[in-house]
C-alpha cells in the first residue's frame, strides 16, 4: 500500500461521537460526504463557479475510522471535459489518542465527478486557461 497520500490536501475535520454508527465507528455515509465535500471545493476552484456532484463511480472502503481521528481528505482532478471534471479522492486519518500520535493510514478511496453549473442550474464550459 502506498503510505503517501495522492494529491493536495483539501480537507481536514475531526471524527465526532455524533458521526458514529451501532458499532461505534464513523458512518460510512459521513466519509463519503467528507469526500463530496473536498472533492466540491476542488471542482469550484477549477471550474470558477458554482458546480454539482453527478456521480460517484467508485467507492471503496479499506478500514474503519473511530471517534476522535483526524480526517484528511486529498485529491486531484485527473478529467477535465467540456463541462464536467472527475476528481480521485482519498480519506486519511491520522489516529490521535492519549498514547499519542500514532502513524497515518488510508482508510478510502473514490472518484467523484462534477458538472459546472450555471445561475439556472445549467451545465456551462469550463474556462480551462
Amino acid at each position: 500500500m502506498c503510505d503517501t497520500p495522492k494529491g493536495q490536501l483539501l480537507s481536514r475535520t475531526l471524527a465526532m461521537p455524533s458521526d458514529c454508527n451501532p458499532n461505534m465507528q464513523i458512518f460510512g455515509g459521513w466519509i463519503m460526504s467528507q469526500l463530496d465535500l473536498a472533492g466540491g471545493i476542488l471542482a469550484k476552484e477549477i471550474s470558477g463557479g458554482k458546480i454539482v456532484t453527478i456521480s460517484v463511480s467508485s467507492i471503496e472502503f479499506k478500514k474503519p475510522v473511530n471517534i476522535g481521528d483526524v480526517v484528511c481528505v486529498y485529491g486531484e482532478c485527473v478529467k477535465i471535459g467540456r463541462t464536467s471534471m472527475s476528481m480521485e479522492l482519498e480519506v486519511w486519518v491520522k489516529p490521535i489518542n492519549d498514547d499519542g500520535i500514532k502513524e497515518r493510514y488510508k482508510v478510502c478511496n473514490a472518484t467523484f465527478h462534477y458538472v459546472a453549473i450555471d445561475s439556472e442550474g445549467r451545465p456551462r464550459a469550463i474556462n480551462k486557461s
